[in-house]
């Protein structure tokens, strides 16, 4: 899969009121320094993942399934998060991990379609359609975080706009980088 243009939307990357701002990535170890190589095997997708979180305020909540994920928004961030709830956001998640056949999961035929339709609400900025996901099947489909958006959901979170800025699959993952401008 090829990566999808930098989030388009005026919210974003316009010069309008700041507002809260959420961005998604996800949870890969290969994006921690101490799996890095001496070829950085995603040099794109650590570079958008960079360039979304630099894009977030001093101030920056994050929402993780786990501390392996709060490690890597935390290595990425390059300092400590912070627990306020006025904070911005950065959620670590990601897509299936069954999407072929050397998948960490192994091939599930399901996956494709479910990774499309989870990609097409993130850039709509869909919180409720993310909240009501199956969530039997994204467990079946090794995902991870996906449950996280029901959290954003339940706060009152509203998405005014944005988009994905990087849609990849590489090791048979499905990745996306995601910025949404919301309301404040």
């Amino acid at each position: 899969m090829t990566a999808v243009p930098t989030a388009r939307d005026a919210g974003v990357t316009g010069q309008q009121p700041r507002g809260r701002r959420v961005v998604v990535i996800p949870g890969a170890p290969v994006l921690l320094a101490q799996y890095a190589s001496l070829t950085d095997p995603v040099p794109a997708l650590r570079a958008a993942c960079r360039e979304a979180l630099d894009w977030l305020g001093d101030d920056v909540r994050v929402l993780a399934d786990d501390a392996q994920g709060l490690r890597i928004a935390g290595e990425l961030l390059g300092r400590t998060p912070s627990t306020s709830p006025d904070a911005d956001v950065v959620v670590v998640a990601n897509g299936s991990a069954r999407r072929t056949e050397k998948a960490p999961g192994h091939l599930d035929d399901r996956a494709a379609a479910f990774d499309a339709h989870v990609g097409d609400m993130l850039d709509r900025g869909d919180l409720a359609g993310l909240a009501g996901l199956d969530h039997a099947l994204a467990t079946e489909l090794l995902t991870a975080g996906l449950g996280l958006f029901t959290t954003l959901a339940d706060e009152g979170w509203v998405v005014q706009g944005g988009g994905i800025d990087r849609a990849e699959d590489p090791f048979g993952v499905m990745y996306w980088v995601v910025r949404w401008q919301c309301a404040s």
